[in-house]
């Protein structure tokens, strides 16, 4: 595969580098793909630049992995630049999506289009949410505006709270009990938006299913998760010293990102190939619909 190169000649920071990078290499291959194939079968510009923007979260993950890999004896502030970049964009993915499936539902917040057939539904809500509001409520115009802004304020609160933590950390005015107010913080803002996408599927399973929204939910979900939950793993490792230095020239601090990043790339390889069948041209390209009248008129 690599001719004249001799392996065993390797440190291992270069063969995780070079790892990497075919890692990465390999999630843009099928990114690139997907996105010509919804570029080639353009028919549907309001669905289509939501999906465009879904799918290109894979390699924006993996390629700002790989920064951080490249310069893996950054400062702190760089290393939080790079995660800002990440969950500021997971922000407008988590938006995006909830706004696909408004699309496929043919709901319009902004020219008040509740279509008939699902208005008056009932949405339960679950404990803890279910302190603050009231458990069942029907489905209006204001329930679909309050699903949007629960989404949407994470978009606020993710590029504020990475704005005020960079600005902290470079004062050198960022303490470790602030660095976890702002976790909390961000971690109920991201919950208030997973719900509200969560919510909004259980109401419209039904109506959603022809589109995939689990699979394509489980794409999103599955990269904020892993990033999120790894990350809080890989610091209670630390701080339990399980994670240690043996390299003088590198930290816990640094082998702790170094792992993070490691971790991310591999993951972002297997959620570009989930995303060909979350998120396929097919419904565009005219495809599924032949089959479908195919099937019909053998009936």
């Amino acid at each position: 595969m690599f001719p004249g190169m001799d392996f065993t000649k390797m440190d291992p920071g270069t063969l995780t580098l070079l790892g990497a990078g075919c890692c990465v290499t390999l999630t843009m291959h099928f990114t690139v793909q997907l996105l010509s194939q919804h570029l080639f079968y353009w028919k549907n510009p309001k669905e289509q630049k939501a999906i465009v923007i879904i799918i290109l979260m894979a390699p924006l993950y993996a390629i700002d992995s790989f920064v951080g890999l490249l310069d893996i004896q950054g400062s702190k502030a760089f290393f939080t630049f790079l995660d800002s970049v990440k969950e500021c964009y997971e922000a407008l993915v988590i938006a995006k999506f909830l706004t696909l499936m408004y699309s496929y539902l043919n709901i319009s917040i902004s020219k008040n289009i509740v279509p008939d057939e699902i208005k008056g539904r009932e949405l339960h809500h679950s404990f803890p949410v279910s302190l603050f509001l009231p458990r069942k409520v029907r489905l209006d115009h204001h329930t679909l505006v309050l699903l949007k802004w629960w989404t949407w304020q994470f978009v606020v609160i993710r590029p504020v709270c990475s704005i005020l933590m960079i600005a902290l950390d470079l004062l050198g005015i960022f303490p470790n009990w602030l660095s976890w107010t702002f976790t909390i913080i961000l971690n109920i803002s991201v919950s208030m938006a997973l719900y509200a996408l969560v919510l909004f599927y259980h109401v419209f399973a039904k109506e959603l299913a022809p589109h995939r929204p689990l699979a394509k939910f489980l794409c999103i979900k599955g990269i904020v998760f892993f990033s999120f939950w790894q990350g809080l793993l890989l610091d209670v490792l630390s701080s339990a010293g399980i994670i240690t230095s043996n390299h003088f020239w590198l930290d816990v601090e640094h082998i702790q990102e170094a792992i993070q990043n490691v971790l991310v790339i591999l993951e972002m390889v297997f959620f570009s190939v989930m995303q060909q069948y979350a998120f396929n041209a097919g419904p565009y390209s005219g495809i599924n619909a032949g089959k479908a009248q195919k099937d019909k008129k053998n009936e």
